[in-house]
Formats: C-alpha cells, structure tokens, sequence
C-alpha cells in the first residue's frame, strides 16, 4: 500500500517540520537521515510517510542542505548555533512556520504511524492543551510532538537560558500524551550502523 494512499489526511493549517539538524555523532558522524535503508535514504521513507499528515513540510537540516532540498521541500537550518540538538529544530520550525501549529517528527524513525499527526491533533483539541505528545507504556516520545506556534517567545527563552531537553521544556505547558500502544514498534528510531543493520533484514512497513 502507498503511505500517501494510506495516510490519514492532514488536520488544516499546520506545519510539519523533520528533525535531521543533528551531527549523527552515534552513526559514526555520518548525516543519519542520508543513511540508506532498504535502498532508499531514511529520510525519504519519513517523508512519504509524515508528509501527507500535514499541510506544510519543512526539513531541519544544519549540513547538507542542498541534498535535503532536493527532495523538494524547504530546508531550514538552527538559529541556535551549536547543533542544540531537537530543540533548536522545533524553534527554528516555529519560527519558519506558515501555520499556528507545528507537528515533528525525527529523520531516524522510518516506522511512524499514519496517523500520528491526527491523533496528536486530536487529544490536542480534547484537552485545551498547548502541546500533544506521543507516548507508548510508560515511555514517552517528545520528538513525535504537536504545538501551537505561539509557544516561540516561550522555547525561546527556555533555550537562551542553557535549557536543551524537549521533556524540562514542555513540563511548564499543559499537555496531552496520547498512548500509541498499538504500533509501539512504529517508534523505533536508527542511530548506529549496528541499529541500521539489523533493521535491513525487516522488511519495509507498508
């Protein structure tokens, strides 16, 4: 089945932002999206995959910028310097952004699930909350978020002031974790040639 057949359709007016801004220091420094898996760059199976969810795509990118624009969506780089890591992405895309949402999703994670932007979108709205986030068990998955774009003043001066973890960041907003126990593994992200590897031999997620 085509992912862009099978997505659900994206909730009007936010912005999708793919996280790849980082030095893929654990992949032996090697940029993680460009990776290839099952043949394709990893970053091209989110995009099939994310892409549909959302009216907007940006890619986070702070190397290889040309690359990352060739898969013909708009590259935006930190404007916090140092590689400040998945917060500096969603700043950057909260600042780019066309829409008053903005839904991320790691270059790492081939697997996510179809329908994690509607479901974030969902529990969003249920709960009045500032930012949804997905969450499997116990364990929750803040790359894979949705927030409102008026939280920019807020993660800006959360970052000036040294603040680098996604989680310290949204615990002074009201949120919604939403539970995606049913596709646990749809989570899986690729951070080594040894992770990479292994998922080789797992045949592609229709």
């Amino acid at each position: 089945m085509n992912p862009i057949d099978a997505a659900i359709p994206p909730p009007t007016l936010i912005t999708g932002v793919i996280l790849a801004g980082g030095l893929g220091r654990r992949m032996g420094g090697v940029d993680k999206g460009l990776r290839a898996l099952h043949g394709r760059p990893m970053v091209a199976t989110v995009i099939d995959r994310f892409a549909p969810q959302v009216a907007e795509l940006l890619i986070n990118a702070n190397q290889n910028a040309p690359v990352y624009a060739a898969f013909g969506y708009r590259v935006i780089a930190d404007v916090i310097g140092g590689y400040a890591g998945p917060l500096a992405g969603l700043h950057a895309a909260l600042t780019a952004a066309t829409h008053p949402l903005v839904a991320t999703a790691p270059c790492d994670s081939p697997f996510l699930p179809l329908d994690v932007v509607s479901r974030l979108h969902t529990a969003m709205q249920a709960g009045s909350a500032q930012l949804a986030v997905a969450k499997t068990g116990d364990q929750p998955h803040p790359v894979f978020c949705l927030c409102e774009r008026s939280l920019l003043p807020h993660l800006t001066g959360f970052l000036a002031a040294g603040g680098r973890k996604i989680d310290r960041w949204y615990a002074s907003l009201k949120i919604a974790e939403v539970s995606f126990d049913d596709v646990t593994a749809a989570f899986s992200n690729i951070n080594s040639p040894q992770e990479l590897a292994a998922f080789e031999q797992i045949p592609p997620v229709a």
